[in-house]
């Protein structure tokens, strides 16, 4: 009896900080997308695994080498007649020696909101940036390819505003990271994803860059993730420059009404 009376309490406990934080996000997701000003978005690099490759191409990165995710934003919003003409500014925090909570593997409801409350604890407590207020957080977790050919599933959480992107310390897949961090900054502002994750193609039409063309298609719908070739293959798009803002994933992102 005495252990059902304090199960109750620390769930009465749990559900009150999520309303206190879910209205702090709530207020948080407004201004995020209401596109008067442009978004600070502070990407913090993570170490992974302490190898010479990953340690060297964390420390050769520069604000400069994510240039393309402020120029993808831009290039998209224009086509949606968005005013603003910078949507976002990407700021490159400081390392982060210190690995986010894992999510639990068994989607227990209440393991997921407790999981989410110890990530908005981590990322406050990790979190050293001393330039202007960051609105989205995105922690970049770097992998040696040479150690892993495959990298956990990456997240952006809408609620708390803060991305976990798993990344190769690679410059030949420099450029498809950059897709899975615009990917994974999206989810912050609400988009959802547009691909079967079982098979990972792309759902038509709202997965498709163009699906009005047929196949194959020459881009990706940045929520749908590839570029569809037929109706059983899709490919990772090489670049920013082969992705796709949807109208979908625009409204969900209040580009159009």
């Amino acid at each position: 009896m005495a252990g059902e009376k304090w199960r109750q309490i620390r769930i009465l406990v749990l559900l009150t900080l999520l309303l206190v934080v879910a209205v702090g996000s709530w207020l948080a997701r407004t201004e995020t997308r209401d596109w008067d000003h442009p978004l600070r978005v502070v990407l913090y690099p993570i170490d992974a695994d302490q190898r010479p490759t990953t340690t060297e191409y964390i420390r050769a990165l520069g604000e400069d080498d994510f240039q393309p995710i402020e120029d993808f934003l831009s290039r998209e919003a224009d086509r949606y007649g968005v005013e603003l003409r910078q949507p976002a500014v990407v700021y490159l925090g400081p390392q982060i020696t210190e690995l986010p909570p894992e999510p639990p593997r068994d989607g227990n409801i209440l393991g997921v909101m407790a999981w989410s409350l110890k990530l908005r604890y981590w990322a406050w407590r990790v979190d050293r940036w001393d330039g202007p207020d960051a609105q989205i957080r995105i922690f970049v977790i770097y992998h040696d390819p040479q150690l892993q050919q495959r990298v956990p599933h990456s997240l952006g959480l809408e609620k708390g505003l803060i991305g976990v992107v798993h990344a190769f310390a690679s410059s030949a897949q420099h450029s498809q990271n950059q897709v899975i961090i615009a990917h994974e900054l999206l989810h912050t502002l609400g988009a959802t994803d547009k691909y079967d994750p079982t098979s990972n193609l792309p759902y038509y039409p709202i997965g498709f860059a163009e699906p009005e063309r047929r196949f194959p298609q020459r881009y990706a719908e940045i929520m749908g993730g590839r570029i569809a070739i037929s109706t059983r293959q899709a490919v990772m798009p090489e670049s920013l420059q082969q992705v796709r803002v949807g109208p979908v994933t625009a409204l969900e992102i209040q580009w159009i009404d």
